[in-house]
């Protein structure tokens, strides 16, 4: 199936969820946000959130600093 990965377009299994994106691009859970179709997914729902074929996913990385 094919999604589109912040501007970037990603082919996944079918039934893969945020969860498992994440997971796939190795990105660490903690350090992110994560927008689907324009709406913000709560961290909690990332694993029971299924992805759909043109899905768009905008995963945003928070940078500490000062």
């Amino acid at each position: 199936m094919e999604i589109v990965v912040n501007g970037e377009i990603r082919h996944v299994a079918e039934g893969s969820t945020i969860e498992s994106l994440l997971r796939e691009l190795d990105i660490a859970a903690d350090r992110v946000a994560v927008e689907l179709n324009r709406e913000i997914v709560s961290k909690s729902d990332w694993s029971v959130t299924e992805l759909q074929n043109g899905a768009a996913v905008e995963i945003v990385h928070f940078v500490g600093g000062g």
